[in-house]
């Protein structure tokens, strides 16, 4: 029972992997932008669910109502307001600009919260759990966080393929000067799948800072994770991203089982097995 309890927490924490990498997962789709920022907002998404929650008293969950909105909003006026600036064959100047980004919210958020760590406190959900088998229990939140990403990518999957919206993203990203001479506007839709990018950034930071401390400098390492979540499962592929975050979640639980210091390790080890392998991750996109 020991190593099913260690693979079905694997799968759960697969699933905040999952969250993490979900949005780097759309805007490189829509876009083909790498944003080394990504982990940054995450963490930035946690101190803004912390400062909603200090002012208004509201439960970490029922912050989203308040982040999620105020993230998405912030990742549209960044789009089309500087990167759309950047976008272009080159790959490089994109990735410059996002690196800044990173450098500046860590230090903003360094200056204003300080270096100490921070948590959100759920309450009942963090302690409570669900008896499955004998010696194997499923956590309340680690199970939210699981079905929190299903759902999201699942969301996600259904704009995509059966929305104007996603029929707007999916056109840009085919051949973008086909797109304008059809008639839509690229930095506009760019700044739209940013802004939705963002909205699971969000909800990412929320289930993050409930389950772990957080710190202005945590958000690479998170950007680690999403990223070969991303690699494992294939760009661009959503679906192939939450199995991704669990592939990780699961070499993680079992590293940690061996030695408590083989953790990370067997995760980037899993990362660079399948890279080796499948060069394109387990499900790349066809294009």
């Amino acid at each position: 029972m020991e190593w099913i309890n260690v693979i079905v927490q694997g799968v759960l924490i697969g699933g905040l992997y999952a969250l993490f990498a979900a949005g780097l997962s759309l805007i490189f789709g829509v876009m083909r932008l790498v944003n080394i920022a990504h982990g940054d907002f995450i963490v930035g998404a946690a101190y803004l669910a912390m400062v909603t929650i200090t002012m208004t008293g509201l439960h970490p969950l029922l912050s989203l109502v308040i982040v999620v909105p105020l993230m998405a909003a912030i990742g549209y006026a960044i789009q089309l307001g500087l990167l759309n600036r950047v976008l272009g064959d080159d790959i490089l100047p994109p990735l410059i600009v996002t690196f800044g980004l990173s450098i500046i919210l860590q230090n903003v958020l360094l200056t204003t919260f300080s270096a100490d760590s921070q948590k959100l406190n759920a309450g009942a959900l963090e302690i409570g759990s669900i008896p499955v088998l004998p010696g194997v229990d499923i956590g309340y939140m680690p199970l939210l966080t699981f079905v929190a990403a299903v759902a999201i990518i699942a969301g996600l999957q259904f704009l995509f393929y059966r929305t104007s919206m996603g029929r707007a993203f999916r056109a840009t990203s085919d051949d973008g000067e086909i797109a304008q001479i059809m008639g839509l506007d690229n930095r506009k839709v760019f700044a739209w799948a940013m802004a939705l990018s963002m909205a699971v950034v969000a909800v990412a930071g929320v289930f993050l800072a409930i389950r772990a401390n957080f710190d202005p400098f945590m958000g690479p390492s998170r950007l680690i994770f999403g990223f070969e979540a991303v690699i494992i499962g294939g760009l661009g592929n959503l679906w192939g991203t939450l199995i991704g975050g669990i592939i990780l979640g699961v070499a993680q639980g079992i590293g940690a089982q061996i030695d408590p210091g083989w953790q990370l390790l067997a995760g980037h080890i899993a990362f660079l097995v399948i890279l080796a392998v499948k060069p394109r991750g387990l499900f790349p996109r066809i294009d």
